[in-house]
């Protein structure tokens, strides 16, 4: 080969210092392109050619360099604060996937800087949308008690199906009915009286004290109890309307420090369409109450049992039953939370009783009703309990949890010395709103704010990854495809199972050190120059071999 052979080394030098400076030129000049992944050129030595040293022995000349391989550098970037809530960063592993519409066609990118479309499509620069699960809502419902029929209470499932487009279809929130009411009060201690006084049945004198139709004052007047407490509810339609529960101390002798006090749950009676049996409570004394009971602290003042009666649906109640009488309350159904459950109807739309001892499907909707107290298990200490009407004077005949069953919760109603008051309350119904504002959590959750106050949860932002990052494809854009080497990508939500979690309000930026990069151009001119210094020196000793000739 001769010192040709050199100066074709000296070439190839050129040629890969020369590929290098173009993957340093394009990392530099993408410093500041949104989640832009740097390169890194490895070289490698080109091919030898064997050349015989002695008669016994060989050795190999070499012929110069090659580019190895081009690896991306997938490590993290620094995070920029923006102002737009859908402007998102992974911190960790994956990769967001976006889809062309219209076309199987997707893509990989870091780079978070999503906008809705104008047909309500999360969507990148280009237009190509953004993945993810939808999360489905389900009703709150009740659980069985006995023989009575109920269904289970579920809550919310996150993440359901296969990834979608993200597209907020609906930029309003349908209203909800209230599942679930919680009052936690302060009932003072030194109240001492019994206002509802009733010497037949002291524990439900607020009931037989409620007339729902006398004319002037309808429910109770303010004389008949010790305290109030109301709460704003919604119906399934969105309207709204003021449940109220009234309290009244129960004086018991020979009570040991043990307190009781009486309660009625109820609305206005106007407003209450119930029908049982075929009869409409509206005409009846009864009309508004939603639940009757007791709730029971020890010398304390902490709130240790309670009971819970409601209207039961039955063969034997017809038309002109009066809903008045004790005897058609009985013992509640809990919830599959452990708090007791009642039925208000204020559109007339469906039956009211849930518990159906005919074992007819209605179509009612259930409210748990939490004092701060709950059962863990599903049922009464009685065995049979019994209703309202066998309580009389004696406390023992109260259908009650059982201290064996109570767990009170962190925060729950009191009896202490002092004035009564509210200390909590809340409720999950809502009217009709708008969407306000868009948030994205770090598990994903992508959720709507509207203007009722509601937030909720509309998707899951699914990540991807693979096995071989390096051997993605770039196709420009920011954007990656899979490749045979990438393998597949496995998904998964966001903070879990590996993948990184995801930072709102916020884009991650290129990842390319400029002082690296400065340095690595340094040595990457040198080692050009260097090559070319082959190629000229070659030059001279060719020139020198031909001048041998003169």
């Amino acid at each position: 080969m001769g010192l040709s052979a050199s100066m074709w080394s000296g070439v190839s030098g050129l040629l890969t210092h020369g590929e290098k400076m173009n993957v340093l030129g394009n990392n530099i000049a993408n410093v500041n392109t949104v989640g832009f992944k740097s390169s890194v050129m490895h070289f490698e030595d080109f091919m030898y050619q064997d050349a015989a040293t002695t008669a016994a022995d060989f050795g190999q000349l070499g012929r110069g360099v090659s580019a190895a391989a081009v690896f991306g550098d997938f490590s993290q970037g620094a995070f920029e604060t923006t102002n737009e809530a859908t402007d998102l960063a992974i911190g960790g592993k994956g990769f967001f996937k976006v889809v062309v519409p219209g076309s199987e066609d997707e893509y990989f990118t870091r780079a978070g800087n999503f906008r809705f479309d104008r047909n309500g499509y999360l969507v990148d620069p280009h237009g190509y949308r953004l993945q993810g699960k939808v999360i489905e809502s389900q009703a709150p419902s009740i659980a069985a008690v006995g023989a009575l029929s109920t269904s289970t209470s579920t809550g919310v499932t996150q993440g359901s199906g296969s990834p979608v487009d993200i597209q907020l279809e609906n930029f309003t929130a349908d209203p909800a009915a209230t599942t679930n009411v919680t009052m936690i009060t302060n009932l003072d201690s030194e109240n001492g009286g019994d206002n509802s006084r009733n010497t037949t049945d002291p524990f439900f004198g607020l009931f037989t004290t409620w007339d729902a139709q006398d004319p002037l004052d309808p429910g109770l007047p303010e004389t008949a109890y010790a305290y109030q407490d109301s709460i704003r509810v919604y119906d399934e339609g969105g309207g709204a309307h003021d449940l109220t529960v009234y309290y009244d101390q129960v004086p018991v002798s020979n009570a040991g420090g043990t307190m009781y006090w009486e309660y009625i749950v109820t609305i206005e009676p106007e407003e209450d369409n119930r029908v049982i049996g075929g009869a409409a409570l509206a005409s009846s004394s009864a009309a508004g109450v939603l639940m009757i009971g007791t709730l029971t602290f020890n010398s304390a003042g902490q709130l240790e049992d309670m009971s819970a009666y409601t209207l039961v649906e039955d063969a034997n109640l017809t038309a002109d039953q009066n809903f008045g009488g004790l005897s058609n309350w009985t013992p509640t159904s809990f919830s599959t939370n452990g708090y007791p459950m009642t039925v208000a109807n204020f559109t007339g739309e469906s039956d009211a009783s849930w518990i159906n001892l005919g074992g007819m499907a209605t179509n009612a909707r259930p409210i748990e009703i939490n004092f701060g107290i709950r059962n863990t298990v599903p049922q009464w200490d009685q065995t049979p309990p019994v209703d309202a009407d066998a309580v009389g004077i004696d406390e023992n005949n109260l259908a009650q949890i059982g201290s064996a069953n109570v767990e009170r919760n962190a925060m729950s109603t009191t009896s202490y010395a002092g004035a009564s008051s509210t200390m909590f309350q809340a409720q999950d119904g809502y009217t009709f709103g708008f969407l306000q504002q868009v948030t994205v959590d770090r598990d994903g959750i992508l959720s709507g704010r509207y203007s009722n106050g509601v937030t909720l949860e509309l998707y899951e932002i699914t990540l991807y990854d693979f096995y071989n990052k390096t051997a993605l494809r770039r196709e420009g854009g920011n954007l990656f495809s899979q490749t045979l080497d990438s393998g597949d990508a496995n998904s998964g939500p966001a903070n879990r199972n590996g993948f990184g979690s995801i930072s709102s309000n916020s884009l991650e930026q290129s990842n390319v050190d400029l002082a690296r990069e400065f340095v690595q151009m340094i040595t990457t001119q040198r080692g050009f120059s260097a090559n070319g210094k082959v190629i000229t020196t070659t030059d001279q000793m060719l020139a020198e071999v031909i001048m041998l000739k003169r």
